[in-house]
């Protein structure tokens, strides 16, 4: 390596730029969009901050803004999942209704390269708008870094709406295992980097917590049904001590449930099991699985209504709307006792 290679600065991102403003990335990027409802002294910071980082925003996302192509770029992961996949359907449906199309960008949120590509993809179609489905950290940190001064990147979790219902969601799950009387109860929750799996443990844990309660333990899958399963396998003796168990999704219940089985426990009578999505495939187990219906249709709908509101100027004008939680009671919970 030659040492008297030039050395290139480091370019500044939002984040940077909120550091050292003292504010949230989000903020930073309300300015960047034109935002006006800003209070002057945090606008003031935020200006310096960009003056003194000499922040450029991404000449890819200012492409983006340029040229109106009534398409959308839907960024998505694992649509062998039930949830994603119906949620791009409600959005398809919405997005139709508007007179926009949607292109599905398929993405290991594991992967940068994969992301780079996928993004890529994005601005070669020049879409008009990104919709990150894909909810991982690592996804949105690299949208809004990409797109700082952009109307047009919107993430589904982020949305007050989206978040209550799965905070919500959480809830209800832990509420009914409450009403059952179970004194332990164990959860498995989805990945700790997805928005969406955060909200879902945070509202089972504060109906745990509105009780003077906390869950036996909690312990991470990957929404996938093996990952069920296997968390079952990998707890102590100790650990399976517990009365009732949910799951941050139905696949990861439906794993649990087979890992029960195999492990000689019975669901309901020794074991109580409740999920959440209620997958088509959720009725049909045996035992049927409880779960909390969640409305994904609905979802992806007012996601990609907020965000074509958002591009054309015309907020609260689309009337889509989705369904709230709701607690779905079939064979695979009981009674305590």
């Amino acid at each position: 390596m030659l040492d008297n290679a030039p050395r290139v600065a480091p370019v500044a991102t939002i984040y940077d730029v909120a550091a050292s403003a003292g504010v949230s990335h989000q903020t930073v990027s309300r300015y960047l969009r034109g935002f006006e409802g800003i209070r002057p002294a945090t606008r003031r910071r935020v200006e310096l901050a960009l003056e003194e980082l000499d922040y450029r925003p991404n000449s890819a996302a200012r492409a983006l803004r340029r040229a109106k192509s009534n398409r959308i770029g839907v960024i998505a992961h694992d649509l062998e999942e039930a949830g994603p996949a119906r949620i791009i359907k409600g959005a398809f449906n919405e997005a139709r209704r508007e007179g926009y199309f949607l292109d599905i960008i398929l993405v290991d949120v594991d992967d940068p390269a994969s992301l780079e590509s996928g993004l890529a993809i994005a601005f070669e179609q020049r879409v008009d708008g990104i919709l990150a489905l894909a909810q991982s950290d690592e996804v949105v940190k690299r949208l809004m870094t990409d797109l700082p001064d952009s109307v047009v990147a919107a993430e589904i979790e982020t949305d007050s709406l989206n978040a209550h219902a799965n905070e919500r969601s959480g809830w209800l799950a832990a509420d009914h295992l409450l009403e059952l009387g179970h004194p332990a109860i164990g959860y498995v929750s989805g990945p700790s980097r997805w928005d969406s799996a955060r909200s879902r443990q945070r509202g089972f844990e504060m109906r745990l917590a509105a009780e003077g309660t906390r869950p036996a333990w909690v312990k991470e899958g990957d929404w996938s049904a093996r990952s069920g399963y296997e968390v079952w396998n990998a707890l102590s003796d100790s650990e399976r001590d517990v009365t009732a168990i949910a799951a941050a999704n139905d696949s990861s219940a439906i794993g649990l449930v087979a890992a029960l089985t195999a492990s000689g426990r019975r669901v309901p009578a020794d074991v109580s099991v409740i999920g959440t999505d209620d997958v088509t495939e959720a009725q049909f187990q045996i035992p049927a699985l409880t779960t909390i219906r969640m409305d994904h249709e609905g979802q992806g709908a007012v996601s990609v209504a907020s965000l074509i509101s958002a591009l054309e100027g015309t907020a609260g004008a689309s009337p889509a709307q989705f369904l709230p939680p709701a607690l779905i009671v079939r064979d695979s919970t009981v009674a305590y006792g």
